[in-house]
């Protein structure tokens, strides 16, 4: 059960409503981080690489939390430890995920596993999105 704050959505709009959960520079890394690199500790994400403080990564993680697109429990080998998971509604965002990741190579000099990723994706997109998203489950 989450015991965080509840999200107070600016406005009806689709758009709106999702950037109030993970509109801000670091959510969808973490997304990103649980779908393409297999993080799932505070400590993975926190190492990561892309230097986030402790304070808004706790922040961030609570806000997904909140909106339903992660979960957390404990962790199997550590009591000091949580794992977080996607949820549905989490794995719901990884063709948008793509979708940026296709965007930004279009327009943008962007590492070579994203290049990759994107000949790849030209090659046949359903099954690599189907690849992704059946190692979620």
């Amino acid at each position: 059960m989450v015991k965080s704050k509840k999200i107070a959505f600016r406005s009806t709009c689709p758009i709106s409503t999702a950037l109030d959960i993970f509109g801000d520079k670091w959510s969808l890394l973490i997304v990103r981080d649980m779908v393409f690199k297999g993080m799932s500790t505070y400590g993975d994400f926190l190492n990561g690489g892309e230097k986030i403080a402790t304070n808004i990564l706790a922040d961030r993680l609570m806000l997904l939390e909140t909106g339903g697109i992660i979960t957390k429990r404990k962790h199997p080998e550590s009591k000091a430890k949580v794992l977080y998971t996607l949820t549905p509604k989490g794995i719901d965002l990884v063709p948008a995920l793509v979708e940026i990741i296709l965007w930004s190579e279009k327009y943008h000099d962007v590492h070579p596993h994203a290049k990759q990723f994107a000949k790849q994706m030209s090659i046949d997109k359903e099954a690599v999105l189907k690849q992704i998203l059946d190692g979620l489950k």
